[in-house]
């Protein structure tokens, strides 16, 4: 993936948004208010009549229409299964991805909520009878224009990027490479120990912050970047704590899990490498869009002497991790 440049969003003004809004027959009463997302632009809208919705401007360059349409459709058969997630609403001549002036969007109905409490195990439990549901839908089809996670689109594309242009300091570099060759290393032996786990349609990036919870219980939120993997993927992020705290979680989130899908034991080997995945492909993904000035405000310490440092420390830890008997809890 090349770098996307700062001038992706420069000409999504106020006034572009609404009009998008209005080229798909709705009509926003001027109301409009950036909610947090770095990765694209996503707006509050209020409306003449009814709610407010949630508009997504979709980054350009990142997915191509189709892997867009894919992600509309997995939450949209979610939803028909009365799995709670948000999926795009049908609008103007009928479809979920509209296109103004160049910028890709999809409408949203808005959705509140608060953050869950990871310290209840009933919580856990019902999140994990919440993503063995979204697991049984996605186990009954592939992506086809979403990658997997993998140790080359997630490891080593990662690392050759940072790599090949000038983010790390010169005096760093050398240990960088050195380290980021052993952990890939290390991960691979992570997937030699699992073998061959299936892979599915997964949430991708389900951490606690894109996880609403209400009186009726969790629905998760931004699908962006749903791709197919192993499923532990959606569950490792849930944890924290040391070791013994995270297989007490596990054990919780299993527990509801089981209800709907068997899990493969095996993909425990995955756990931290996939952590070691995430790390690398994020230093990767702040690098590809500094040019996007929204980056270099949110992330000001992003490409310093002591970032780098700190993620040779910390690759360094996750080498020991890989090493270390899988997490397990049964």
């Amino acid at each position: 993936m090349n770098r996307i440049f700062s001038h992706a969003f420069s000409g999504l003004s106020p006034e572009v948004v609404l009009d998008a809004i209005e080229s798909i027959d709705l009509r926003p009463d001027g109301r409009l208010l950036a909610l947090n997302s770095y990765e694209n632009r996503v707006y509050r809208i209020g409306m003449e009549e009814g709610p407010p919705l949630v508009a997504k401007f979709y980054r350009p360059q990142r997915w191509s229409d189709e892997a867009i349409l894919e992600e509309h459709t997995f939450v949209e058969q979610l939803a028909e299964h009365e799995i709670p997630a948000v999926p795009a609403m049908k609008a103007g001549r009928g479809g979920t991805l509209h296109t103004h002036e160049g910028f890709r969007f999809a409408v949203f109905p808005m959705q509140g909520g608060r953050a869950p409490e990871l310290d209840d195990r009933g919580t856990l439990q019902w999140l994990g009878r919440f993503i063995g549901r979204i697991h049984a839908i996605g186990a009954t089809s592939p992506f086809h224009a979403r990658p997997q996670i993998s140790l080359t689109t997630f490891g080593t594309e990662s690392v050759e990027y940072l790599l090949a242009h000038d983010f790390i300091p010169e005096d760093l570099r050398d240990a960088y490479r050195s380290v980021s060759t052993q952990a890939l290393e290390s991960v691979r032996h992570c997937y030699e120990r699992a073998g061959d786990v299936r892979m599915l349609r997964l949430h991708g990036d389900c951490h606690v912050g894109n996880v609403l919870w209400t009186e009726k219980g969790p629905h998760f939120v931004d699908f962006d970047d749903s791709r197919m993997g192993p499923a532990v993927q959606d569950l490792w992020m849930l944890l924290s704590g040391e070791r013994a705290d995270m297989a007490r979680q596990l054990a919780d989130l299993l527990a509801g899990y089981e209800d709907f899908l068997e899990f493969d034991e095996r993909e425990l080997q995955l756990i931290e490498a996939l952590r070691t995945l995430r790390l690398l492909h994020y230093s990767a993904w702040l690098a590809r869009r500094w040019e996007d000035p929204a980056f270099k405000v949110a992330f000001p310490w992003f490409n310093t002497q002591r970032y780098w440092q700190d993620r040779i420390l910390e690759i360094r830890e996750q080498i020991a991790l890989m090493s270390e008997p899988p997490l397990w809890g049964g």
